[in-house]
């Protein structure tokens, strides 16, 4: 068969307000209906895009060579952070960066940010109103933004660091409304004036000040990824161009930040909804017990998965369900549906971190990252972020929730948040 999988029958317009505004009912329901694979029609594609959350299949697509972005991915992040960026490039182009940028988040190097990340999470804590509701994830937001700040791009003096999160934060609001999510594809579809123009001047102040730290690791380098940036050298030789590295740190800014607040949140939620799990984790972290630590935030991840897909267009055919998918067409893992498959995971909507101490899942089994060559290079930093992001705060607080209702999901650009902001009251731990 070369027929596309069948998939729901509303008009593209009807599907693509479900997926904006109801994304998780939205795939139980194609899920019920149609299986591990189906197709979907969204605006501004051209044509259906295929869903998956087969594991094998999802092997497939990430480990065949061959296979592009979706041009929707550049649409939306170029303007942002730029033609250069990691997460735009294809073929060797993105290879070679890859494994120039890769190092800094593995190993040695990166546990030594544990000490940065720590720091920040207990003065931000110490900010929190006591015995009060407050919402955690403007909160999460501000520690990973701060962490990037002094881990990534360098800047070790505070006032020098407000200078440059306040225009960030600014930047990182403002392209994170479901609003401009509409007007992407509505303008997309319909042509029409670039809906980050208005964001212009801001984005050039934001450039002025990244041009200024990188000319500042130049003449003196530190022990920050923008250092080594600046130092590190192309199989030619050559080095990185300022341009280039600008479009890097706003990349590993864009797809670390929100990515990581969003993830803590969620897992303070689920946390708070299951309080034995809580009182496991809380022993651990006495303990030392880093193991059940990371248990928990591997679950975290599979259940509430921030961003929800990861796709390719199709440089060659694919097989899945009967089905040979022509070259051209858009893939993407349903990651929310290959997370909560019975039969990777029994008992799937439960909240159970010791079913990644009995055994981890297979590769493809677990992809709140992405897969293959284009897996996020960052994802052991956020894991270690969380994990002492984690530790540290339920070393000095007591948390419980705010409300006796979970919480919901709403669209923050293409990540799946609370939408509540995660609602705690917190006091001083005994």
């Amino acid at each position: 068969m070369t027929a596309l999988p069948p998939g729901p029958a509303p008009p593209p317009a009807a599907q693509t307000v479900r997926w904006l505004l109801r994304p998780i009912s939205f795939l139980e329901s194609c899920r019920r209906r149609f299986g591990d694979t189906f197709s979907v029609d969204f605006l501004g594609f051209r044509t259906p895009m295929v869903l998956l959350s087969d594991p094998e299949t999802i092997r497939d697509l990430y480990t065949t060579r061959g296979h592009t972005l979706p041009p929707g991915r550049a649409f939306a992040l170029r303007p942002i952070m730029g033609a250069r960026s990691l997460l735009l490039l294809e073929g060797d182009e993105h290879l070679e960066r890859r494994r120039v940028m890769l190092p800094p988040f593995h190993g040695e190097r990166m546990r030594a940010y544990e000490t940065t990340v720590r720091e920040v999470v207990a003065r931000d804590v110490e900010t929190w109103p006591v015995g009060q509701p407050f919402a955690l994830h403007p909160h999460m937001q501000a520690v990973t933004l701060e962490v990037i700040l002094r881990a990534v791009f360098g800047v070790t003096d505070g006032e020098h660091r407000r200078r440059l999160a306040e225009p960030l934060g600014r930047l990182l609001r403002d392209t994170s409304s479901l609003g401009l999510q509409f007007a992407f594809v509505l303008m997309r579809r319909l042509g029409g004036p670039d809906p980050l123009e208005r964001l212009s001047e801001l984005r050039a102040e934001i450039d002025a000040l990244l041009a200024e730290e990188i000319a500042a690791r130049r003449d003196d380098p530190r022990d920050d990824i923008l250092s080594l940036l600046v130092a590190a050298r192309f199989e030619d030789g050559e080095p990185m161009p300022d341009g280039e590295i600008r479009d890097q740190l706003m990349t590993l800014l864009l797809a670390g930040h929100e990515t990581t607040a969003t993830g803590l949140a969620w897992t303070f939620d689920l946390l708070l909804r299951h309080p034995q799990v809580l009182a496991e984790l809380i022993r651990a972290v006495d303990e030392g017990d880093d193991a059940y630590v990371r248990a928990v935030v591997s679950e975290s991840l599979r259940l509430r998965p921030v961003v929800p897909i990861g796709g390719r267009r199709l440089g060659s055919e694919l097989r899945v369900d009967g089905h040979v998918l022509p070259a051209g067409t858009d893939v993407s893992p349903a990651i929310w549906l290959a997370h909560t498959r019975a039969q990777t995971y029994p008992e799937p909507y439960a909240f159970r971190p010791e079913r990644f101490l009995d055994g981890a899942p297979s590769t493809y089994e677990w992809i709140p990252f992405g897969g293959g060559v284009r897996r996020c290079i960052g994802a052991a930093f956020a894991e270690m972020e969380m994990r002492v992001a984690l530790a540290e705060i339920l070393r000095r607080r007591t948390l419980s929730p705010a409300s006796g209702r979970a919480e919901r999901v709403a669209r923050r650009n293409v990540t799946f948040s609370p939408r509540g902001g995660t609602r705690v009251v917190a006091v001083p731990r005994g």
